[in-house]
């Protein structure tokens, strides 16, 4: 991704809304559907800033990998940890069948092979072990967004099933989140193209963000529970065959 994502990243994942929501519907999927055992290993690949790893210490010790150098030092500061510097699908240095669970959280979509990629993070779980994996969702909403975030493409359910299965693993879950806002966002996103306004990435004022945040999180009761109607994004869980 360019450097300015990145740093408006670090600025803003403590306070925006779909940082802040979105921590807290992962982990009560993680919580409510993962098999995670006491004193787990758990390995975040393309942990970006770090925003996701203190959510993550809560089920296990936790390491974390990250390509871009820039990133990888803030996330290193920030943790008081070293953040391996590594790429999908080589993982170089990524020690094999070692995790009880590998998270990508909207990593897989800037990986070009992405069945090689996700092939790669199954090798690093221990039998039994399981992964989590979200990416955007609907290739129709492609936008200037994707195109800065150097995304080679946007998944469908049956993609994602498609990806999974292709690299040798099992889908135990997969369903949409961002579910509540999704009619505001694909409003948001036809007014971003007519103006040519597409920064999704900012802070939006304290009372919407607020709103959001909570309409966003609570799908923290949903999500694993009910299937979600259409989202932002989807989320998976996958175990070795």
């Amino acid at each position: 991704m360019e450097r300015a994502i990145f740093d408006q990243m670090a600025a803003t994942d403590q306070t925006h809304w779909w940082y802040t929501a979105r921590r807290r519907v992962l982990s009560a999927v993680i919580a409510r559907k993962v098999r995670v055992p006491k004193g787990a290993r758990i390995l975040e690949i393309g942990c970006g800033t770090g925003h996701n790893v203190p959510m993550l210490r809560q089920f296990g010790v936790v390491d974390a990998v990250e390509l871009d150098d820039d990133a990888r030092a803030i996330a290193s500061a920030r943790l008081g940890m070293d953040v391996i510097g590594a790429s999908l699908p080589g993982l170089e240095g990524v020690p094999k069948d070692r995790y009880d669970l590998v998270a990508l959280l909207d990593v897989i979509e800037h990986v070009g092979q992405d069945v090689a990629g996700l092939a790669s993070a199954r090798d690093r779980l221990k039998p039994n072990g399981q992964l989590l994996i979200t990416v955007p969702a609907h290739q129709w909403m492609w936008s200037s967004h994707d195109r800065l975030n150097h995304h080679f493409r946007r998944y469908s359910k049956s993609s994602l099933r498609t990806l999974i299965e292709s690299a040798g693993l099992r889908v135990d879950h997969l369903g949409y989140f961002n579910s509540l806002l999704f009619p505001l966002a694909i409003v948001g996103r036809l007014v971003g193209k007519l103006t040519g306004k597409e920064d999704m990435d900012k802070v939006p004022a304290a009372p919407v963000n607020r709103l959001f945040d909570r309409l966003f999180g609570a799908e923290a009761y949903l999500v694993g529970r009910v299937p979600m109607p259409p989202g932002l994004s989807l989320i998976a869980i996958a175990s070795t065959t």
